[in-house]
C-alpha cells in the first residue's frame, strides 16, 4: 500500500517528520508519492498499477485533500458506563422515547459499545485536562493544574464537541456546585426534543454521563422528531441547493405560519416534507382567526372580565359550542400529553375553523344583532369565553397571533404565555343540546347541497317540510325554528310526524328525519332517483360494516363500554336511514 508505506517512511506516530525519511525528507507529500513510485519501479518491486475509484475527503474550506495518520489521542473507557445505561432502561425509572421504537436504536448503540475517542485537533472547545512534564515526560490528567505549572505543559488538543454538549442538562444550571438551586429545580429536565440522527450522538451520551456525575437520569422522556426534507422528500443540502431559508418563509407568511406548518405537518420521529402551498394554508387559518377575533371584539366593546357570565340562560347554540369547547379542550389535552401535536393541531383547526367560526359566529349573529339585552350579553359572554379558552390552547402553535388577539380580549393576568391551561367544566358540557344542535346543522347543510345540486341560489326562498320520526323530534326542531328558516332561508317551514312528501321535491335524510324541498320545475327526477340509488348503497355500507363490528364478540367483549355503546347508536341511526331512503325510492319509482 503505497500510501502506508509514504506514512511509514515520512511520519513519525506523534505526527512529526521522521529523521529517517532520508531522499524522502520535506518533500511535498504529492512530489514524495511520484518519487516512491519512481524508486519501486527501477528496484523492480512493482509489478503493477491498476485505477481504483474510491472517495477522498476534502476540506470544506480550502479544498485540500485531507490526509490521515496516526497519532496519540485520548479514549473514555465505555463499557461500564455503557452497561449503567442499559441497566436503567430495565427498570420502571427509565427514559422514555417518543415514539418508543428509537428505544432499540438507542440500546443497538449502547449495547454494542467501543470506547469513545475524545481528543480533537481543533482551535476551540473545552482543553484536554492533561499535562505533560517538560523533562521527565510524565503525565498527570486531573481537575486541577499541576502546581507547578511552569515545569507542566498542557495537552493541546480539545474534547470531543459532543463530550462538552452530553454535559448540558446540569453543567448550564450550576454543576459541579450540586446545591444550586437551578439544579435543584431543573434537573432532571422533564422532556428533549431532539432528531432521531443523533440519538447516540448527543441523547445517549449526555445519559451515560449524568448517570456517572449525577447518579440518576437526565429527562424523563425524550421526543423525537423527523427531518425536514423538500418537497421530493430528498434532505435539504447546499449541494443540491434546495434548502429553504426559514427567514424567507417567516417574511413571506410569518413565523406563527411556519411554527403551526412544523407542528402539525408530520407525527413524532417522521420526516416531513416543506410544501409552500401548506405553509400558505397555515397563512389562510391565521387570517381566519384574526378576522373572527376582530369580529368578536368588535361587539365587546368596554367589556371587562368581570361581565364574563355564563350563568343566565343559553340558547342552543351556546350549549352547543360550550360543549365543543369541552370536547376540544379534553382532545388536545390528551394527545399535548402524548406529544401528538399534530392530531391536537388539526383538532383544534377543525374546531375554530369549522364550529367556532362558520357556525356559531354566524348563529351568535342573531342575538347580537337582536333587540334582546340579556340575550345580547350572553352571547357576548360565551364569545369572550370560547375565544380566551381556545386561544390558550393554540398559543404553543402560535406565539404571535395568539398574544396579540389575547391581549384584548377582557382577561386576567400579565401575559397568555403564564395563563392556566384550559380545564373541561362539566357544568357548560350538554349531550342532549348538542344532539339538537347537529340536527340543525344537518338540515341547513342538507338544505344547502340541495339547492347547490339544482343550482337554486341561497337568496332564493324555498318552502321547506320536515317529517318527524316522533314528537320529541318535532318539538325540539320547533324551538329552534328560527334558526332553520334564517339559515335556509325558507319563507314556509312545515315540521310534524305525519307530513307527506310534495310532489316534484327533493330528499335528504338526517337522524330522525326526513327532509322535503319542492323545487317544481327544476328537478330531473332521473336523476334524484341516481342519487338516491348511490345514497341507499352507502348506507347499506354502513350498516354492513356497523354489524360487522357488533357481530364481532371479541370487539363486544374487549372494548370499553362507551365505545360499544356508540356503534349500537350507530347501527340504530344507519338503519333508519336507509329505511327512509328505500321509502321515498319507492315513491319516486312508484310515480
Amino acid at each position: 500500500n503505497r500510501h502506508n508505506l509514504e506514512r511509514v517512511l515520512v511520519m513519525n506516530e506523534d505526527g512529526t517528520m521522521n529523521d529517517n525519511a532520508g531522499k524522502y525528507k520535506g518533500m511535498d507529500r504529492f512530489e514524495c508519492r511520484e518519487s516512491i513510485v519512481k524508486d519501486l519501479q527501477e528496484q523492480g518491486v512493482l509489478f503493477k498499477i491498476e485505477d481504483h475509484t474510491h472517495q477522498v475527503g476534502h476540506s470544506e474550506r480550502s479544498g485540500a485533500v485531507v490526509e490521515p495518520y496516526l497519532s496519540t489521542q485520548w479514549f473514555v473507557n465505555m463499557q461500564p458506563l455503557a452497561d449503567a445505561a442499559v441497566e436503567l432502561q430495565k427498570t420502571e425509572d427509565k427514559v422514555n422515547f417518543v415514539p418508543n421504537r428509537f428505544e432499540h436504536t438507542y440500546l443497538h448503540w449502547m449495547e454494542n459499545i467501543r470506547d469513545w475517542c475524545i481528543s480533537r485537533q481543533l482551535w476551540w472547545g473545552h482543553r484536554i485536562p492533561a499535562w505533560y512534564h517538560k523533562e521527565t515526560g510524565e503525565i498527570y490528567v486531573g481537575k486541577e493544574a499541576p502546581k507547578d505549572i511552569e515545569n507542566w505543559e498542557q495537552d493541546k488538543d480539545v474534547l470531543d464537541t459532543w463530550f462538552s454538549s452530553a454535559l448540558w442538562p446540569f453543567s448550564t444550571m450550576g454543576w459541579p456546585d450540586k446545591k444550586s438551586k437551578d439544579l435543584e429545580r431543573y434537573f432532571p429536565t422533564d422532556v428533549l426534543v431532539t432528531g432521531y440522527d443523533i440519538i447516540f450522538f448527543w441523547v445517549a451520551r449526555m445519559i451515560f454521563q449524568s448517570l456517572e456525575f449525577m447518579g440518576e437520569k437526565p429527562f424523563k422522556d425524550v421526543l423525537i422528531h423527523g427531518l425536514i426534507r423538500d418537497a421530493e422528500g430528498r434532505k435539504m443540502s447546499k449541494s443540491l441547493g434546495n434548502g429553504v431559508d426559514p427567514m424567507e418563509v417567516i417574511e413571506k407568511y410569518g413565523a406563527d405560519s411556519l411554527r403551526y406548518f412544523l407542528l402539525t405537518g408530520s407525527t413524532p420521529g417522521q420526516d416531513l416534507r416543506f410544501h409552500w402551498e401548506k405553509v400558505e394554508s397555515t397563512w389562510n387559518f391565521a387570517n381566519k382567526i384574526w378576522n373572527a377575533s376582530r369580529f368578536a371584539l368588535m361587539n365587546m366593546e368596554n367589556m371587562t372580565h368581570e361581565d364574563i357570565d355564563l350563568s343566565g340562560e343559553l340558547a342552543l347554540p351556546d350549549k352547543w359550542i360550550l360543549t365543543r369547547l369541552n370536547e376540544t379542550i379534553e382532545h388536545v389535552t390528551m394527545n399535548t400529553d402524548k406529544y401528538e401535536f399534530g392530531e391536537a393541531g388539526r383538532y383544534l383547526y377543525n374546531f375554530i375553523w369549522d364550529d367556532f367560526c362558520d357556525w356559531y359566529i354566524e348563529m351568535a349573529k342573531l342575538s347580537l344583532y337582536g333587540e334582546d339585552e340579556v340575550s345580547k350579553q350572553t352571547t357576548r359572554s360565551v364569545l369572550a369565553h370560547v375565544l380566551d379558552q381556545t386561544l390558550r390552547m393554540l398559543h404553543p402553535y402560535m406565539p404571535f397571533i395568539t398574544e396579540e388577539i389575547w391581549q384584548q380580549l377582557p382577561h386576567e393576568g400579565d401575559s397568555i404565555t403564564v395563563a392556566a391551561w384550559p380545564k373541561v367544566k362539566a357544568e357548560y358540557h350538554d349531550e342532549a343540546a348538542s344532539e339538537q344542535m347537529e340536527k340543525v346543522m344537518a338540515i341547513i347543510k342538507a338544505v344547502r347541497n340541495i339547492r347547490a345540486e339544482v343550482n337554486t341560489p341561497m337568496s332564493r326562498q324555498v318552502s321547506m317540510f320536515i317529517k318527524t320520526m316522533d314528537e320529541e323530534i318535532t318539538a325540539q326542531l320547533e324551538e329552534n325554528r328560527h334558526y332553520v328558516k334564517r339559515f335556509c332561508n325558507a319563507n314556509k317551514l312545515v315540521i310534524g310526524t305525519s307530513i307527506e312528501a310534495p310532489e316534484q321535491s327533493m330528499t335528504a335524510v338526517i337522524t330522525g328525519a326526513e327532509l322535503f324541498l319542492p323545487l317544481e320545475g327544476l328537478i330531473d327526477f332521473e336523476k334524484e332517483i341516481a342519487r338516491l340509488e348511490k345514497e341507499l348503497e352507502k348506507w347499506n355500507k354502513e350498516v354492513a360494516l356497523v354489524q360487522k363490528k357488533l357481530s364481532n364478540k371479541g370487539f363486544v367483549d374487549k372494548a370499553p363500554e362507551k365505545v360499544v355503546e356508540a356503534e349500537r347508536k350507530k347501527e340504530v341511526e344507519y338503519l333508519e336511514k336507509r329505511r327512509m331512503v328505500e321509502e321515498r325510492l319507492n315513491e319516486l319509482k312508484a310515480n
